[in-house]
């Protein structure tokens, strides 16, 4: 199934409306409130198949949009959507891990602990040393990408990507646990300087990308940041606002708001949900409360 791109969004507006809409009208205010005197480039950082992304009306309203995304063959189906070849010229895929590689560093920390030697020991010695990668992996800040240089863009948008930052490389801790010792998998909930080390990892990853969007955006140009911030999950469609028919998993530390205010003046927010998927057959369905702001 394409979770990106065209069919995506058509399901999207079946089931999650307000998302797509919520998402177009932060940039679109954007686009129209963006300064005379700024550079008329754009960028979008987590672009992916531009699936959120009013592609279409921001390179119409740009002279040149830059797309920056690992998956470049998704960023290349989201330029292909756009309806001339004149406006695709005008689209640039830049293939970059926009954390900086953090998830490089620390497969290359997981891979120098010896393993053998700490399962035996149990949950305490794995975890620690789990707690330990964490706290020493390297967190550009701001990460350095190349060909993105220092303030070129006149609006910058961080579509949906701030989370998959920091969870993506945690998960990867957990998977190698589920490698080395699968029975210990899901006592990291038990330790405490492992819960320590992955709330203090989250934040300097969180800082790290607000100071690479203060630092890619012009000077008065505009920024534009959507996260998921929890995810939940429901079991009866239609009673997704009730609490007892959902349960909710936080994804985002409860310090985003102050560090976004503390790197930028807010002009906007918003909150929203997102429904991905619909419960059928005892399946539960799963959505995310989403923060949008307008930031300069």
């Amino acid at each position: 199934m394409q979770t990106q791109g065209a069919q995506r969004r058509a399901l999207l507006r079946q089931q999650s409306p307000q998302h797509l809409e919520y998402c177009s009208s932060l940039i679109l205010r954007a686009i129209r409130e963006r300064h005379s005197g700024v550079s008329p480039n754009a960028l979008v950082l987590g672009a992916g198949a531009c699936t959120e992304i009013p592609l279409t009306e921001l390179v119409r309203n740009s002279d040149e949009v830059v797309l920056a995304d690992l998956d470049l063959a998704s960023m290349r189906l989201g330029a292909g959507e756009l309806p001339t070849s004149a406006l695709r010229r005008r689209v640039l895929l830049v293939q970059c891990d926009i954390s900086g590689d953090v998830s490089v560093n620390l497969k290359r920390m997981l891979e120098r602990q010896p393993w053998d030697l700490l399962v035996p020991r149990g949950a305490q010695a794995v975890f620690d040393a789990a707690a330990e990668c964490l706290e020493q992996c390297l967190v550009p800040d701001p990460p350095v990408l190349e060909g993105l240089g220092t303030g070129k863009f006149g609006l910058v948008v961080s579509s949906l990507v701030l989370s998959q930052l920091f969870s993506y490389p945690l998960l990867d801790i957990l998977d190698r646990v589920q490698l080395v010792a699968p029975g210990l998998l899901g006592e990291q909930e038990r330790h405490s300087r492992y819960q320590q080390a992955a709330s203090a990892f989250r934040l300097r990853v969180i800082n790290a990308h607000l100071h690479l969007l203060r630092r890619l955006v012009e000077k008065d140009g505009t920024v534009v940041l959507l996260s998921d911030f929890r995810g939940f999950v429901f079991d009866v469609y239609g009673t997704d606002h009730d609490a007892e028919h959902r349960r909710t998993m936080p994804l985002v530390p409860r310090a985003l708001p102050d560090l976004v205010r503390e790197n930028f003046t807010v002009l906007e927010e918003k909150h929203w949900e997102w429904l991905t998927d619909l419960p059928v057959k005892g399946r539960p369905g799963r959505g995310y409360e989403v923060v949008g702001y307008l930031l300069q």
